[in-house]
C-alpha cells in the first residue's frame, strides 16, 4: 500500500490526483500551484489533467524525479510496490462524476466553490458520509491486513450508501481510496502489501454523493507504533486543528499556511509544500489553492465557501520522489510523513467542519 494526498518548477503539467492540489509556489512562489491531480501514464507516456488557468502548471520536473529504488536494498522497512488488483465496479444506478469514463480531462473551477442553502445541505451529506467511511476504514487498520482489503471495504461502504468513490477513475487512478504508509506522502495505490506492526497509514477518502464531493483523511497507527511516529501524527493533527480554528469570513487564506508552519517549526518537522489544499464541492478540485506553509498569496475566505485543509508533515526531507506507477509520492530520504484533512464550510460564525461524524 502506498500513499494518497507535491519544488519550484515551471513546465507543462503532469497531473496527480485527489485530496490536494500540487503547489509549485516554492521559493519566490513564481508559479501558480498545481492541482494534485495527475494521471498515470502507460510506459513513459504521461496523461495530463489540465488545471484552471490560475492553477495551471504542474511540476513536470517533480514527476520526472522517479526513484530507482536503490535505497531499498539498504533499508528493508522502505516501501516496495505490491500487486494491484483489478478495478472494482460501481452499480449503474449510482451517479458518477463527469470525469468518469470520459476521455476529456476533468474540469477545474477557476473560482471558489460557494453554495446556496441546498448546496450546503448536499455538502453536509457528502461530508458526513466521507467521515463515516473514514472512521470505519480506521477500524480496519491492524497488522496483517492489506491496503487492497481496506480499499475493497471502503468501496463497498461507499456504494452501499448510494455514493461514488471519487478517486476511482480520476485521471485513471485505479482504486477507490488512497492509502499512504510510512514514508508515503500521498497518492498511495492500495495493493497486496500487508500492514506491519509499527506502521502508520494515511487513508484518504472522498465520496461523490448527490453531485457533491466530501473529502477527508487521517493517519492511523498500526499496532505498536514508536514514540517518534506517534508524535509526528499528533503534531500533524494539531496543525490542522489550529489552522481550522482561525477560519472565518474575510480571513486571509495565507494565515492557514502560517499557522501550520508555526506549529510544525516548534517540533522541527518539515511541511510538504508540493501538495496543497483546494476548493471542493460540485467539482473535486477548485480554487483556492490552500498552501500549508508560510506564503504571501492573496485571497480571503468567503461566506458559504467550501475548501480543504490537509497538511502533510515529515520528520525529515519534504521533497518527494514519484514511483513508476506515476502516483505514489514518497519522501526522498525515506522519512515518515503524516497527514490529516477536513472539508470546511465558511459560516457567519466562523467555520463548520463538514467531514466529522
Amino acid at each position: 500500500a502506498r500513499a494518497c494526498g507535491a519544488v519550484p518548477m515551471a513546465s507543462p503539467p503532469s497531473p496527480r490526483l485527489l485530496c490536494a492540489l500540487l503547489g509549485d509556489r516554492l521559493a519566490a512562489l513564481s508559479a501558480r500551484p498545481l492541482l494534485r491531480t495527475a494521471a498515470p501514464g502507460r510506459g513513459h507516456r504521461r496523461v495530463t489533467c489540465q488545471a484552471t488557468r490560475t492553477l495551471s502548471s504542474l511540476v513536470d520536473a517533480l514527476f520526472n524525479r522517479r526513484s530507482r529504488d536503490d535505497s531499498l536494498e539498504s533499508n528493508p522497512r522502505r516501501l516496495r510496490p505490491g500487486k494491484v488488483s483489478p478495478r472494482l465496479t460501481v452499480p449503474s444506478h449510482i451517479q458518477r462524476p463527469p470525469y468518469v469514463n470520459s476521455r476529456q480531462r476533468p474540469q477545474m473551477n477557476d473560482g471558489p466553490e460557494i453554495h446556496d442553502e441546498k448546496g450546503i445541505e448536499c455538502m453536509r451529506a457528502s461530508g458526513k458520509l466521507a467521515a463515516q467511511v473514514l472512521k470505519f476504514a480506521g477500524t480496519l487498520v491492524n497488522p496483517g491486513i492489506t491496503t487492497d482489503e481496506i480499499d475493497k471495504a471502503v468501496h463497498q461502504m461507499i456504494i452501499d450508501n448510494g455514493a461514488y468513490p471519487s478517486p476511482l477513475g480520476y485521471c485513471g487512478f485505479p482504486k477507490s481510496v488512497c492509502t499512504s504508509v510510512n514514508e508515503c506522502i500521498c497518492h498511495g495505490i492500495p495493493d497486496s502489501r500487508p500492514l506491519e506492526d509499527g506502521d502508520i497509514i494515511n487513508i484518504d477518502v472522498t465520496v461523490y454523493l448527490n453531485g457533491y464531493h466530501g473529502d477527508t483523511s487521517a493517519t492511523f497507527l498500526c499496532g505498536d507504533v514508536d514514540d517518534e511516529a506517534k508524535k509526528l501524527v499528533q503534531v500533524t493533527k494539531e496543525s490542522l486543528d489550529k489552522a481550522i480554528s482561525i477560519c472565518a469570513p474575510g480571513v486571509e487564506i495565507n494565515r492557514i499556511g502560517r499557522t501550520i508552519q508555526d506549529h510544525a517549526d516548534k517540533f522541527k518537522y518539515g511541511v510538504v509544500q508540493q501538495f496543497v489544499g483546494h476548493g471542493v464541492g460540485k467539482v473535486f478540485h477548485a480554487e483556492p489553492a490552500v498552501l500549508h506553509f508560510r506564503n504571501n498569496e492573496k485571497g480571503r475566505m468567503i461566506l458559504n465557501q467550501t475548501f480543504t485543509i490537509e497538511p502533510m508533515l515529515t520528520i525529515g526531507s519534504t521533497n518527494s520522489t514519484i514511483w513508476s506507477d506515476d502516483w505514489t509520492a514518497v519522501t526522498e530520504d525515506g522519512s515518515l510523513s503524516a497527514q490529516f484533512e477536513h472539508t470546511l464550510l465558511i459560516t457567519e460564525d466562523g467555520v463548520e467542519i463538514l467531514t466529522q461524524c
